[in-house]
């Protein structure tokens, strides 16, 4: 598709049907409510939708343009590209999902969170795009929301705009933008039921976001083939973990190795888990390729490491007894979940809060960390993909956890505070399985 660039949006050229003149929501609340309605389904994938209507909301991308997706760990790296390339005196634009508290989260600009107005007007822009013609473009949840977000991000007008991926690549919404520079973190097995259900399909759905003679950074030492024939088929400048680029640890320090020079003496960033190596090394290698736009001191690098904050990613609260925050939902982050675990101080038991979708792999979940927890309390999550508790209290019996180590709550909150109740002040709580389990539990624990 031809470049876009600007993302200048002229909503007063387009021609409103009776359906863009109903009544609109008030509230950004009423919005999101509003957005599910829109299509049958919550997950669609495909291009055609979001190309149209961005087409009519006369938008283009000036600056260049970071994609991130992967398995596990573009989270990570989002994050310590934003705060990498503030620290340079860069203003940056940056789009994730999903949320933890609030729908805020996923639009930052310059290092803050898109406000409820700024949010209904492009979200308003964006309907009047879509019901311009009829039938209006029935789009989903997350296709509406890139949208607004890119309209945010045209009246900001950053100097750099890093996009997170939601599922895949080739297919999801926000790869109607050209990335100058994209990244694959890690390719494992999830949503095998829209990917694929090999390490194969989905390297090269994920391989998606690459773009013919741009720089394209695979942070998986072991991509699959799909991922580097994608690459040579389109002519992408592929550089993969380990054979082009490195994170080295030592000591209290590690080293960068990548193509365009090494760099010495590097803090370890301020998200735990030796794992965010790897992930800063792929922001790094992104911000080497963009050097000749967007240059970046050491001083701003070791800043950026240092300062980035992301809730949720092996998060430790303060306070007694420890309490451990972790958004993993798929057995490659809940093994590194598991060594992040068996890394911290002694603890005389484990309590786990226990919560997950449906449709993942809870079976793969529970053997990656079953021999790290002492106790297990699971409670189910709300919508109609959350898995009940008794489906994870079948699952951990399957696994040969005893009955009389796992104990079944009402909802998430109700199962923090049985553990916060349960542990003496040495021990530990760890709340993991999905957003929704860790956002459950840090409201609770307020």
């Amino acid at each position: 598709m031809a470049r876009r660039r600007g993302l200048r949006v002229r909503p007063g050229r387009l021609r409103l049907n009776a359906a863009s003149r109903a009544v609109r929501p008030g509230d950004l609340a009423g919005w999101l409510a509003y957005l599910e309605t829109l299509h049958p389904k919550s997950i669609a994938m495909g291009l055609d939708r979001v190309r149209t209507v961005l087409a009519r909301l006369d938008a283009r991308i000036d600056g260049p343009v970071v994609t991130v997706a992967g398995t596990n760990g573009k989270g990570s790296t989002c994050a310590m590209l934003e705060a990498i390339l503030r620290a340079a005196g860069y203003r940056t634009g940056l789009y994730t999902s999903p949320h933890l508290m609030r729908y805020n989260e996923r639009v930052r600009l310059d290092g803050r969170e898109a406000g409820d107005a700024a949010l209904i007007e492009a979200l308003g822009i964006v309907e009047d795009a879509r019901t311009s013609v009829a039938p209006a473009v029935p789009l989903t949840y997350f296709e509406f929301g890139t949208l607004a977000a890119l309209q945010l991000f045209a009246r900001g007008s950053p100097d750099v705009l890093v996009l997170e991926t939601g599922l895949g690549g080739r297919l999801d919404a926000v790869n109607v933008v050209d990335a100058d520079v994209a990244i694959v973190t890690s390719v494992d097995l999830d949503h095998c039921e829209l990917l694929g259900d090999t390490r194969e399909a989905i390297g090269g759905e994920k391989a998606g976001i690459f773009r013919a003679g741009r720089p394209a950074i695979c942070g998986d030492a072991d991509p699959p083939r799909s991922l580097v024939d994608a690459a040579a088929r389109i002519g992408a400048r592929l550089v993969v973990a380990g054979r082009d680029f490195a994170a080295i640890a030592e000591g209290t320090q590690w080293r960068y190795r990548g193509p365009g020079g090494d760099r010495y003496g590097l803090p370890h960033p301020a998200l735990r888990g030796t794992y965010q190596l790897g992930n800063a090394a792929c922001a790094i290698a992104a911000i080497d390729a963009l050097r000749d736009r967007l240059p970046v001191s050491a001083g701003a690098l070791r800043a950026g490491l240092v300062g980035v904050e992301l809730p949720g990613r092996f998060q430790v609260l303060p306070g007694r007894p420890t309490r451990v925050l972790d958004v993993a939902h798929n057995p490659q982050a809940a093994r590194a979940l598991a060594e992040c675990l068996a890394s911290m101080g002694y603890h005389p038991r484990t309590h786990a809060v226990f919560g997950m979708l449906a449709d993942k792999d809870i079976d793969g979940v529970i053997a990656a960390v079953r021999d790290r927890i002492d106790r297990w309390f699971v409670a189910p999550l709300p919508g109609p993909r959350g898995a009940s508790a008794e489906t994870l209290a079948a699952a951990l019996a399957r696994a040969g956890v005893p009955a009389a180590q796992v104990r079944a709550g009402p909802d998430i909150a109700s199962a923090w505070r049985s553990a916060c109740d349960a542990a003496g002040e040495a021990d530990r709580i760890v709340a993991f399985g999905s957003f929704l389990t860790v956002a459950a539990a840090l409201a609770a624990d307020r």
